[in-house]
């Protein structure tokens, strides 16, 4: 429940916000008439989202093994490229975030209703994008159960209600500090899934060394309670490979270290006045 629950937070509260900016935009700029296009966008959005899970569901379960296998590794290693990405890109932009989505909306007016639609629909269906495409390897990892989609609903609720109450000037959220916490947990997190994604293609006989192991822990139980909770945050189980768990550790290192650098903004330009 810990990985779909952040995971459903952090890319929940990014869509809370994002919709929330948009809205606040149209009310005070006079474009109340427009709402009804953001709220359509949103919702479009969001069963685009569903959709693609969807999809990402039955196009494997009516996969031979091996297929199924290549296939979540596949997926697991992309998602967890587009995670790293998100991850980095929100660093950068959490300060600036208000501005760009001001200056889109702006544009979107001048185009109309169709446009307003749009800007909703390709702003949250980004984050709805996002979600379906780094759950799918998650609920794969964590096995049968219904942990993970709890965790997932309630993150994303939890994500809502906290946009509603930032909207309301209720809470004051350091978006910075907020996304650079859960942007390293979500790193630690996509690391596992990078794993287990090879552990997919060494299954699928696309990779080498499933016999090699790293470790073999016995008495290990991942049903124990501090089995859940390794196999949960960090997903490391009782039986890893040897690349397996170099994969681990050559992302996790590195791309920890680069995250957590000091974020470097250009100094702002002093205006010079005519002589």
């Amino acid at each position: 429940m810990f990985q779909t629950f952040l995971t459903g937070l952090r890319e929940g509260l990014e869509a809370s916000l994002v919709v929330s900016i948009l809205y606040s935009f149209l009310v005070r700029g006079g474009h109340r008439d427009r709402i009804p296009m953001l709220w359509g966008g949103v919702a479009f959005a969001v069963v685009i989202s569903f959709a693609f899970g969807a999809v990402l569901h039955f196009t494997s379960a009516s996969l031979t093994f091996e297929a199924q296998e290549a296939f979540g590794g596949i997926l697991s290693i992309v998602a967890v490229g587009f995670v790293t990405w998100m991850v980095f890109w929100m660093r950068r932009a959490a300060h600036t975030l208000k501005g760009e989505l001001h200056n889109r909306m702006e544009a979107a007016v001048a185009l109309g209703a169709g446009g307003v639609f749009v800007a909703a629909m390709l702003a949250v269906g980004r984050e709805g994008l996002e979600t379906a495409l780094f759950l799918y390897p998650t609920f794969q990892a964590q096995g049968s159960g219904a942990g993970p989609a709890i965790g997932a609903v309630l993150g994303i609720a939890t994500s809502i209600a906290a946009g509603l109450l930032i909207y309301r000037g209720v809470v004051n959220l350091n978006l910075a500090t907020f996304f650079r916490f859960t942007g390293a947990a979500l790193i630690v997190i996509a690391a596992g899934v990078l794993a287990y994604g090879i552990h997919d293609l060494q299954e699928a006989d696309i990779l080498p060394g499933l016999d090699s192991l790293a470790w073999n822990i016995g008495g290990y139980r991942v049903t124990s309670w501090y089995g859940t909770l390794v196999k949960g945050i960090f997903n490391l189980g009782p039986q890893m490979t040897t690349l397996e768990v170099g994969t681990y550790l050559v992302y996790l290192i590195p791309t920890m270290a680069l995250f957590l650098r000091p974020v470097v903004r250009p100094a702002p330009v002093a205006a010079t006045s005519a002589a």
